[in-house]
Formats: structure tokens, C-alpha cells, sequence
């Protein structure tokens, strides 16, 4: 189906139209978010204040300089973004902002906060992520953290994902899979995050924030539900004042959590999109991975009939952890078996396998996902997924079920459109190399004799050129792995390249980190 013609996308248009449908990317639909909340929150009576802070990368690289073009309407409607130092300290800020009401002289009910930052800055912020998310929010606050995950390291030293760092702060993780659930699920996810008094995770992929589309912004769409089977302790859920760390810790094992998850099924953001008449095979999926479903579908000439006569369910997961138990059931029940596609390390197949486990065995289906039964790749954690990769898992497994001649010629030309690709990638590699004038050209040239490390930055291309530059850190190492070396070398001296953002980010530690330990080092 083609997409409707775009709206007038001037500045206006795109972050002052109330209802309708306006023409966004996923990054402008996160600068649209907080709008959208404040708007909601006064046609419900409540005088909230929105809070942005985080630290700019891949793929959220250009919010920040969305979020000042759009300085004079977030003003309008009480919204102040302040970017942070880095990470953990825009992080801190956020934390901080869920605070407000303990003290007397808040001039707003609460203040809802948005972190945003890439793979990285998550790994960087765990420690205030524990600490906020025990602490909770605010009854009228609430606080959404939007992780760029970059899963092909595409502008990254490893690929990442999330996913595995918000489980272990206990943070429930939504997964968009396009620019229309990057606005709702980030509704969705402030209305959960005041309910259950956890902090929310959104994941960001570039497949999402750098896509766009005609999106529906009415904030009048969002109407949900509070559990009717969810029982609230005294006191409720959210920030107190005094608040011991064991009173924490317990309101979040035993209470925060399973509000998130009972505020999921009311609201069913996870849902059956395909479903048969009598079910066999099901596939489960959420963000990214879905699309990449649904285009293998098509790709295999698998339709609405065709999928009813295979015995086919989908089932989309948008709160990819925790993963609600009753829905998974359901979806499972009547299956033989389940293929769990998702990209990266397992989450919602060791779930969906945990939440099968005492389940009815006479009922339980087989699951595959990452693995097949003999232990065989199906779905590689590493790199990306594409939807050949997928159709490819998908029919393998569909084959066993429903044998289709045409299915199979489907298969082989995709197959033999792959090795086509892949027999034409040329033998010249363009080597990543500084642009004309950039000081980087002469900076980054050591001494005869000397040699030099890498950090985070435009400068780190010299391990690609012939500089004598060798090894990287994370960012705000620069320098530091020196400390570990000089004492046990006959080496005297290394050059150590760091940039003038990781210096004002970090960088001034491990600067303060080499004179401490008294090493040589430029």
C-alpha cells in the first residue's frame, strides 16, 4: 500500500497540529512525545512539566538538534531540555526530576522525563538506572528511557543491545517496530511508568527513529485501561520520602514489576496479528524483527488464505520484558510448535520457554528460535536479521508442516538472489580517511620511533591508515590502559588520542587517572 501524500512538513505543521495526521520521522515523533503528554495531561486536569536530558549518538544522533528547533513550542507547553555532561549525570537529572514533589514549592504536579542516548550511554548509566528505577516515579511524573541501539555497529565499536542492562536495573522494555508505535508506545510507556512506578525502556533502532511516515497524533487516541486484577499495597507504587533501600527493593520484586505486566494485558500492546482457524505453527516477534516477518511472509507468497490453510499465528510483543505470561499462553495454546523470531541475543524465547515450562505439557509446543531442535543455527545472534535470512528460517520450518512446490521456488530465487549479491561485492575496500582540512590529518601523525592509541572520535580512522595508531577504548579511557602496561614494558613513552567531546564527557579522568599512577605518556 503506498503511504498518503505527505502533509506540509514546515516546523509548524510538524509540532503544532493537534489532530489529524501529520508526516513524521522517528526522531521528530520523539520530539512530538512529550507535546503529546502534556496535552493529554491538561485535557485531564493536571499542570505537568516535561523534562529531556541525555547524550547525542547513533541512531538519536540528531534529537538534540531537533529539540532546539523546536525550543520555542516545547517553552509553550512547559517542557525543558537541557542536554547532559554525559550519560549517568543526564540520567541523574532524570532521576532528580521524579523527585520534585517530595519538596515543598513544585509548581507542577509531576514532571515527566525522557532520557535518551545510544547503546553505549545505557551500559554507562546502569548504576543510576538501579537507583531511579528502585526509587520509582512520581504519581504524575514518570520517566521513559530511549535507548539507540545500534545491533549492526553500523557507527559503533560493538554492536549493541539493551535489552540485557534494563533487565537487570528491572525495567520494562517496550519495542517499537515503527514510527506510529515510536508515538504510541511512548505514551503508553509514561501511562505505565506512573502506574507501576518503574522507569520504561523504548527501544530506538535506526530502522524506526530514521524512517518516516503519515502517523495519527490525535492525543484524544489514548484512552487506557487500569488493571481490574492487579491488587495495589498501601501506599501505592510510586516515589517516597523516607524510603529505606529494603522497602525498595521489596515494592520492586514484589509489586512494581508485575503492575507493569498487568498494565500490559489490560491494554493488550501484546496481540495475535494472524491468526487460523486451527493453528499449528507460530511465529513470536516484536520491533524490527516483525517487519522483517511479515516481508518474509510476502515473500513467500504467504497470504491471509494461504497462512489460514498452513495453520498459521503470528503473535507481535510489544513489551518485549517482561513478557506477560496469560497472552504468551494463549497464543501458544493449540500450537505444535513456535519459531521466535528477534534479533540479537534470546529475550522473548528464554521467556516464552520459562512461561511454557509448568505450563500443560500435554499442550506445550515445540519452541525453536536462535537454535533449531538438533542444536542447529536457525536465527544467528550476530549481525543484523533481514527478511531473506528470516523467509529462509521460516521456510524451513513451514515446510515441515505445509509441503508447497511454489513455496519452494519462492525459496530458491531468493537464495539465488543472495549468492548474486554476494558474488558481485567488489575487491576494493574504501578505506575510511579524513576529510580534506581536517586537522586530524596532522594531529593524528606520531613521531618516527613512537607510536599511539585510539579513543572514541573522528581521530580513531587512523587505525585504518598507516600511523603507527594501534588498540581503542570505550569512551573516557583514552590513555588509561597504559596504567596496566608501563610498569611491565621497556617501553617509555606512548601517544594517546582523545577528542575534545570525550575530554569535556570524561576524558578529564583518565587524563587525572595517568598523573595519578605517574606513567609517561602525551
Amino acid at each position: 500500500m503506498a503511504l498518503p501524500a505527505p502533509l506540509p512538513v514546515s516546523l509548524e505543521d510538524k509540532y503544532t497540529l493537534e489532530r489529524g495526521r501529520v508526516y513524521l520521522t522517528g526522531i521528530q515523533a520523539l520530539v512530538r512525545l512529550p507535546l503529546m503528554q502534556r496535552w493529554l495531561d491538561q485535557a485531564r486536569g493536571l499542570n505537568t512539566a516535561g523534562f529531556i536530558s541525555g547524550y547525542r549518538g547513533s541512531p538519536l544522533g540528531g534529537l538534540d538538534q531537533n529539540l532546539w528547533r523546536a525550543k520555542k513550542y516545547l517553552a509553550e507547553n512547559h517542557i525543558k531540555f537541557e542536554p547532559g555532561l554525559n550519560e549517568d549525570l543526564a540520567m541523574t537529572s532524570i532521576w532528580g526530576s521524579q523527585q520534585l514533589n517530595l519538596y515543598p514549592g513544585a509548581k507542577y504536579d509531576g514532571v515527566f522525563a525522557m532520557w535518551y542516548g545510544k547503546g553505549p550511554g545505557v551500559d554507562r548509566t546502569l548504576d543510576v538506572m538501579k537507583h531511579g528505577n528502585t526509587a520509582g516515579t512520581s504519581k504524575h511524573g514518570g520517566v521513559l528511557i530511549c535507548a539507540g541501539d545500534d545491533h549492526g555497529a553500523a557507527s559503533s565499536t560493538l554492536p549493541h543491545q539493551s535489552d540485557h542492562n534494563f533487565i537487570s536495573a528491572m525495567v520494562p522494555v517496550l519495542f517499537p517496530a515503527n514510527t506510529q508505535e515510536t508515538l504510541d508506545y511512548g505514551i503508553f510507556g509514561w501511562a505505565m511508568s506512573r502506574y507501576s512506578g518503574c522507569w520504561v525502556a523504548l527501544k530506538c533502532v535506526s530502522e524506526n527513529v530514521e524512517a518516516s511516515a503519515s502517523v495519527a497524533v490525535d492525543p484524544e487516541r489514548y484512552d487506557f485501561k487500569l488493571p481490574n486484577t492487579f491488587e495495589m499495597p498501601p501506599g501505592g507504587l510510586n516515589i517516597r520520602w523516607p524510603d529505606s533501600f529494603w522497602d525498595q527493593e521489596a515494592r520492586l520484586q514484589k509489586h512494581k514489576v508485575y503492575a507493569a505486566l498487568a498494565f500490559t494485558r489490560s491494554n493488550k500492546i501484546n496481540r495475535i496479528v494472524i491468526d487460523s482457524p486451527k493453528p499449528r505453527l507460530g511465529i513470536i516477534t516484536s520491533g524490527k524483527a516483525y517487519l522483517d516477518v511479515r516481508q518474509a511472509l510476502q515473500d513467500l507468497g504467504i497470504d491471509e488464505r494461504l497462512a489460514a490453510e498452513i495453520g498459521l499465528r503470528v503473535y507481535k510483543v510489544g513489551m518485549v520484558w517482561p513478557l506477560e505470561r496469560e497472552g504468551a499462553r494463549e497464543f501458544a495454546h493449540g500450537l505444535e510448535e513456535v519459531i521466535v523470531v528477534e534479533e540479537k541475543r534470546a529475550i522473548l524465547e528464554n521467556q516464552l520457554k520459562e512461561q511454557l515450562y509448568n505450563w500443560n505439557e500435554a499442550a506445550r509446543p515445540r519452541v525453536v528460535g536462535k537454535f533449531d531442535e538438533n542444536q542447529q543455527w536457525l536465527l544467528p545472534a550476530g549481525g543484523e536479521l533481514s527478511n531473506t535470512v528470516v523467509a529462509k528460517a521460516l521456510a524451513t520450518r513451514i515446510l515441515k508442516f505445509y509441503d508447497s512446490p511454489a513455496m519452494r521456488e519462492r525459496m530458491n530465487f531468493l537464495e539465488a538472489k543472495e549468492k548474486a549479491i554476494a558474488a558481485k561485492k567488489p575487491d576494493l575496500v574504501r578505506i575510511p580517511y579524513f576529510c580534506s582540512g581536517c586537522p586530524h590529518n596532522t594531529s593524528t601523525k606520531v613521531p618516527e620511533g613512537s607510536r599511539a592509541t585510539a579513543g572514541i572520535g573522528c581521530h580513531t580512522l587512523a587505525i585504518f591508515m598507516n600511523r603507527n595508531t594501534a588498540t581503542f577504548t570505550h569512551m573516557g579511557g583514552e590513555g588509561t590502559p597504559w596504567i596496566g602496561q608501563a610498569p611491565f614494558t621497556n617501553e617509555k613513552h606512548i601517544f594517546a588520542n582523545i577528542g575534545d567531546g570525550t575530554y569535556y564527557h570524561s576524558g578529564l579522568l583518565a587524563i587525572r587517572a595517568c598523573v595519578a599512577a605517574n606513567v609517561n605518556i602525551t
